[in-house]
C-alpha cells in the first residue's frame, strides 16, 4: 500500500480506510515483517511539537492512523474528504477478528498483570479460536539490556504476527521505534485499549464515540488525571492547526 496522507502539525498521518489499515496489518503480519503502527490522537500530534524523539518515532512509523475526531477532521480539511477516525480499541478488535480467521498469533505487551489476565478472559469469550502467543507486563522502570533481549526473545519465540503495545503515549511509540528490526512482528501502540477491553475502564457509549465526544466522556470519568491533557493540548491543537491552515494558504515566498 502506497502511503498517502498529510502532516497535521508536525506529525504525518496516513489517510486510510478501515479495510486498508486492517488489510495492511494482516499482510505485514503474515510475513512476520518488523513494522510499527502509531495511533495518533490530539495529544500525540501536539506532543510531536515539543518532543523530538517522539516526533521522529511517529514520522518514521510504517503507518500512523488518525485516532480522535479532531485528527480525522483535520485530514478531511486537508483534502481527504472521506477520512474516518481509525482508533486503537476498534482497530485492535477488527484485527483480532481477522487474526482468528487467518490463524495469526497475537501478543500483548504492557499494562498490568491483572489487566492482562482479565483481557485474556474477555478475548477467549469473543474470539474462542484466537491464538494468543503470550502476554507480558513490563516493570515500571528502565529495562536492562539483558532484560530487553529476553523480552525480544520471548516475543519472537511466541510466533507472534502482531504485538499490541499498551504502554501509553509517548513511551509506546518510542519503544516500538527502538524495537523495529528486532521484533519479527507488526507492533501496534494502542494506549488504553487493554483497559477498555478488559473492562477495567468503561468506554464512552457509541453515540459519544460517533459524535467526536469520547474525549469529553473520558475527561468526566478521570478529570484530575486528564484535565491537562485534554484542555491544554486541545487548545494547543486548535491554535496550531489554524496556524497551519493560514500558512498553507500564503504564497511560498511569504510563508
Amino acid at each position: 500500500m502506497q502511503r498517502k496522507g498529510q502532516a497535521v502539525l508536525e506529525a504525518f498521518i496516513d489517510a486510510v480506510t478501515w479495510d486498508e489499515a486492517v488489510g495492511q496489518i494482516t499482510r505485514w503480519g503474515a510475513d512476520h515483517q518488523s513494522r510499527y503502527v502509531c495511533i495518533c490522537n490530539v495529544h500525540s500530534v501536539v506532543t510531536t511539537t515539543s518532543d523530538v524523539e517522539f516526533k521522529i518515532a511517529v514520522n518514521n512509523a510504517d503507518m500512523a492512523t488518525p485516532d480522535g475526531a479532531p485528527i480525522a477532521w483535520a485530514l478531511r480539511r486537508l483534502g481527504h474528504s472521506t477520512q474516518e477516525r481509525i482508533n486503537g480499541p476498534d482497530l485492535m478488535m477488527k484485527y483480532l477478528q481477522e487474526a482468528e480467521r487467518l490463524d495469526q498469533v497475537v501478543f500483548f505487551y504492557g499494562s498490568t498483570e491483572s489487566t492482562l489476565a482479565k483481557l485474556r478472559v474477555t478475548l477467549a469469550k469473543q474470539f474462542p479460536r484466537l491464538r494468543i502467543g503470550g502476554t507480558y507486563s513490563p516493570p515500571f522502570r528502565a529495562l536492562s539490556l539483558e532484560e530487553d533481549e529476553q523480552i525480544i526473545e520471548m516475543i519472537n519465540g511466541s510466533g507472534a504476527n502482531v504485538v499490541f503495545v499498551g504502554l501509553g503515549c509517548p513511551k509506546q511509540e518510542k519503544w516500538m521505534a527502538d524495537h523495529r528490526g528486532r521484533i519479527n512482528a507488526v507492533m501496534i501502540g494502542v494506549g488504553a485499549a487493554f483497559d477498555y477491553h478488559a473492562g477495567v475502564i468503561k468506554r464512552a457509549p457509541i453515540w459519544w464515540q460517533r459524535n467526536g465526544l469520547e474525549w469529553l466522556y473520558r475527561l468526566g470519568s478521570e478529570p484530575r488525571r486528564l484535565f491537562k491533557r485534554y484542555m491544554v493540548t486541545n487548545t494547543l491543537f486548535v491554535f496550531g492547526f489554524l496556524r497551519q491552515c493560514v500558512v498553507a494558504k500564503l504564497p511560498a515566498g511569504d510563508a
